[in-house]
């Protein structure tokens, strides 16, 4: 496959503000307050998105760049988020390679399951570049229209979890065919994810190209495996992906996710090199920290359920995790995603908290 080199068009980094705190941050540099962004933060929680939603179905809001542009704008406008990460969906890239995707009301999404190597066959690397120029273009238009200090956030799904989804054919409470295949069909599997692991490098590449300036990589489904696995098949793919994306763009920051991870989080951090770990809801910051290398970012972790109940507790809560990471450097976000019913004046009490030194 060819990777546009980024060569031949001006490097949209070459100016990146100083004033940007998320992103001196994901460089290592300690902040007070800390920065913060909410995974989710452009959601059905907002009024203003559920009326776009009205209009078009999920997989046109993410493929269309004024809509995409207009929904990643929308918690920026209302709460000056330090960062804005693209709307979009990890399942973007499986629909690029060629496989069917349909996000259904009430069920989620739903994809022809590839779980033979015909099946494999039918996906095709070549066409991933062009059928994502869509999401090029919203970033491309999101670096020029967002406020100065803002920091433009792509991201893509781990080859881990993208694959899940990939084999089940949508959603599963514990991706028994996809474990299934990864020990009946080994060689299938591997390829799978070797598949997965050169088009996510290269969509991450062309995002960053179109104006991102850090990247998040989401393993939402890390914690279902056991230790080897683990480190075959989410910390291998997480840290060929670092580092091709160290050898092209060396100055762009890289976030991990391993969601679940539990006590696999700290080796994750360690062998993937990537610039920040993402914490979920159960890690508890201040233990975590003296176990990961103190120049890895760390980021979260408050319950979205108590963002969703607000209140005094929300304010206490959000309190205890950004004192007990001061000194450290940290970007304020949650543990999982902003809840569909959360109030939006809950975020504003949030951000409020987190700002309020």
């Amino acid at each position: 496959m060819t990777v546009q080199n980024s060569s031949r068009q001006p490097d949209p980094h070459t100016r990146r503000p100083a004033s940007k705190p998320l992103l001196r941050t994901l460089n290592g540099e300690a902040q007070w307050p800390p920065p913060l962004w909410l995974m989710r933060q452009a959601g059905r929680y907002l009024p203003e998105f559920r009326e776009m939603r009205a209009r078009a179905d999920f997989l046109t809001r993410c493929l269309t760049p004024d809509m995409a542009v207009e929904l990643t704008l929308q918690p920026i406008r209302r709460y000056g988020m330090d960062g804005a990460i693209l709307f979009s969906d990890i399942l973007i890239l499986p629909w690029a390679l060629g496989q069917s995707l349909e996000f259904i009301e009430g069920r989620g999404p739903v994809l022809e399951p590839v779980r033979s190597e015909a099946d494999l066959e039918r996906l095709d690397e070549s066409r991933v570049m062009e059928a994502v120029a869509p999401v090029r273009e919203a970033l491309r238009r999101l670096r020029s229209e967002l406020p100065e200090a803002t920091t433009l956030l792509g991201f893509a799904g781990s080859p881990f979890t993208v694959s899940c989804y990939m084999v089940e054919g949508g959603g599963s409470r514990d991706f028994a065919q996809t474990r299934r295949m990864m020990l009946q069909a080994p060689e299938l599997y591997d390829r799978l994810i070797n598949m997965l692991t050169r088009s996510t490098i290269e969509m991450l590449r062309g995002q960053i190209e179109a104006g991102a300036e850090a990247v998040m990589l989401f393993d939402s489904w890390s914690g279902i495996l056991p230790p080897e696995a683990f480190r075959r098949y989410v910390i291998a793919p997480t840290h060929q992906i670092r580092e091709a994306l160290k050898h092209s763009h060396p100055h762009i920051p890289v976030i991990g996710f391993p969601r679940l991870s539990g006590v696999m989080a700290p080796e994750y951090a360690s062998r993937t090199k990537v610039n920040a770990l993402a914490l979920d809801t159960v890690s508890d910051p201040a233990t975590m920290a003296p176990m990961v290398p103190d120049t890895v970012t760390l980021q979260g972790n408050l319950d979205p359920m108590v963002l969703f109940n607000g209140g005094p507790e929300l304010v206490r809560e959000a309190r205890r995790i950004r004192d007990s990471l001061r000194g450290r450097a940290h970007v304020f976000n949650l543990g999982h995603g902003v809840m569909q019913h959360t109030p939006p004046e809950n975020v504003a009490l949030l951000v409020e908290t987190v700002r309020d030194v």
